[in-house]
């Protein structure tokens, strides 16, 4: 996601990563399962076959309008 859509809504704890910045040299635990989403499920998709490449292991949610976030208080 964008950092403007990043700072409008994202789940809790999340990290931001651009998907054009998903490279080899990306720094994550290969040992932790990696959920992406974004805003409409399509830079999701590609960071998901991107990670998935690199060895990760991956789950795509898709667009966050689709993730049951809970309110905040």
């Amino acid at each position: 996601r964008t950092k403007e859509e990043y700072s409008e809504l994202h789940v809790k704890d999340a990290i931001n990563i651009p998907y054009d910045k998903i490279n080899k040299d990306i720094d994550l635990d290969k040992d932790k399962i990696i959920f992406v989403y974004c805003k409409s499920g399509r830079r999701s998709e590609i960071a998901f076959q991107t990670l998935t490449k690199l060895g990760y292991k991956v789950y795509d949610l898709g667009s966050i309008s689709e993730i049951d976030l809970p309110k905040e208080k």
